[in-house]
Formats: structure tokens, sequence, C-alpha cells
């Protein structure tokens, strides 16, 4: 089995992490990247460096969707291109 990995991201410096990095930890996430933007700048170095270190059997954990992005399509296509690459994908509440 592989290593879980996690995401946070706030929209801006005055929303805090605490939350989802709790949730993270608490789910059992070996790292957890994180970026404080917009979901909808395409250019979020946190999220590039929790892509960058998920391998094959590892899973992906999120604290919400939302914190991937507002647009269906885009879950949808990031969730099916982890899936090729044999990567689980978890989000520890709905929406």
């Amino acid at each position: 089995m592989g290593q879980m990995i996690g995401y946070a991201r706030v929209s801006t410096p005055d929303q805090k992490l605490d939350l989802q990095l709790d949730a993270l930890q608490q789910a059992g996430c070996a790292q957890i990247l994180r970026d404080v933007m917009s979901s909808t700048r395409l250019d979020r170095p946190g999220l590039d460096a929790a892509c960058s270190h998920l391998r094959a059997g590892d899973t992906f954990v999120v604290y919400k969707l939302d914190r991937l992005g507002r647009s269906v399509k885009g879950l949808i296509a990031f969730t099916e291109t982890l899936k090729a690459r044999g990567v689980a994908f978890i989000s520890l509440r709905g929406s």
C-alpha cells in the first residue's frame, strides 16, 4: 500500500488552514501540501508538488472537493488523471 498525500487550500491569507490540516493529519496523510490562492488559478505550486509526489498505489486526499476547484468538469478530469496513474482519491467531506 502506498502513502496518503494531502492537499489543503484557502483562497486568501486571512483564512486559516487549521481545520483542513487537522482533518488530513487525522486521516493519516504522510505529507500535506498547501496553497493560499484562488481555485481559479491554474498555477498552484502546492497542488503541483502534491501531484509530483504521487505514485501508483498512493492516495490523494483533500478535505473537501471545492479545495481542488469549482468546476465539476475540472474535478472529473483531475480524478480521471489520478485514476490513470493508479492513484486513489479521497475527499473527507463531500462538497
